[in-house]
């Protein structure tokens, strides 16, 4: 039976997004696919509040997150973990050999503009890695404040993880400063996985050109270089059917309104976080609270892994908390084209399974 996915990606998809993806194929060295690449590339700098370019990458985000930290680390990274997310961040730059600190907050705790100042006034990193919206913990960092501190040092190349807030949260990449934004399409975009996204500055751009060493698939420098000198295409075989459906879902959205999609998210989360305060509790303070998921804490004890077998009896999926929160938190996702309608519902059968 399909189930109704309540979880931080992959999301419910919409029937006419995926009927796109059947699309027929077009040769990927055609007039015709660089007009679709670079009319994604243009929405995508209206979502994304930039002048910059946009990469597109056919890999998950994990593909540009790695890119990000190869491309442009000449001396070393600086690492803001706020739960999982931030911590593969980490491994990537040391599997790459790529030397690299992390800075952990406490599961359910933000990246602090004070701890940011503190790395970066050390002047031993040319590099800064930011996870915006962190969906094992429910955090959504102050990006605002973070991002003026990072202001501060013009050298560092600012790098931030966007995969489950892009489409979901207002994101002014040109007002923050930031030079890598990355996102995937299968969390608030709304479409499956399979696709990553990213802008990146001219600085970006000028800083990778110094570095030796950037591999061959995710070299930012020859992705740039390739989109530039062939009109939006790229050096290896892009999923055009992924595009298809982008290109498409991007007029929904502009259609709906931007700032009505992040609203839409924002009162989703409020209904969530005030059945979580009701029946249990939220890990995360709500000033720093995801809009695009909550994560609950399990404080009556109940085996979140049986709720779960109980709702997908049912047609729904919810998650269990991740690593170390598995069984101590569980989470809802209020995320891409879910709505309030559907948001109640789920809320509603969980009660009625609990009987709360």
């Amino acid at each position: 039976m399909h189930k109704s996915l309540f979880i931080p990606g992959p999301v419910n998809v919409r029937p006419d997004v995926l009927e796109k993806m059947a699309t027929p194929m077009i040769g990927h060295r055609t007039k015709e696919a660089s007009v679709l690449q670079r009319s994604i590339s243009d929405k995508l700098r209206t979502l994304m509040y930039t002048k910059e370019e946009i990469i597109l990458s056919t890999s998950s985000g994990s593909g540009l997150m790695e890119a990000a930290v190869k491309s442009c680390t000449k001396k070393k990274v600086a690492v803001f973990a706020v739960g999982a997310f931030g911590e593969r961040w980490h491994k990537m730059a040391t599997a790459n050999g790529i030397p690299a600190d992390r800075f952990d907050s406490e599961w359910g705790q933000p990246t602090t503009p004070e701890m940011v100042e503190k790395a970066l006034s050390t002047g031993e990193y040319d590099v800064v890695t930011i996870t915006h919206n962190e969906t094992s913990t429910g955090i959504m960092n102050p990006l605002e404040e973070i991002s003026e501190v990072i202001k501060k040092y013009p050298d560092v190349i600012f790098c931030l993880d966007t995969v489950s807030s892009l489409g979901g949260a207002k994101i002014e990449v040109d007002k923050w400063g930031v030079d890598i934004c990355i996102a995937s399409t299968q969390k608030c975009l709304g479409l499956p996985a399979g696709l990553a996204v990213c802008s990146l500055s001219q600085k970006a751009y000028e800083k990778a050109k110094t570095v030796e060493n950037r591999g061959l698939y995710f070299d930012l420098v020859t992705l740039y270089d390739t989109i530039q000198k062939k009109d939006y295409q790229y050096p290896s075989t892009p999923s055009l059917s992924h595009m298809f459906a982008l290109d498409y879902q991007l007029d929904r959205i502009m259609e709906e309104g931007m700032e009505n999609r992040f609203n839409k998210h924002l009162e989703q989360a409020k209904v969530v976080r005030a059945w979580a305060k009701k029946h249990f509790d939220m890990l995360a303070e709500e000033k720093y609270a995801s809009n695009t998921l909550t994560t609950i804490k399990n404080t009556k004890e109940i085996s979140v892994a049986d709720l779960n077998k109980k709702l997908a009896e049912r047609g729904f999926m919810i998650s269990n908390g991740y690593g170390a929160l598995k069984e101590k938190t569980f989470r809802i996702a209020h995320m891409a084209d879910t709505t309030m309608e559907e948001v109640n519902e789920i809320l509603s059968v969980i009660e009625d399974i609990l009987g709360l």
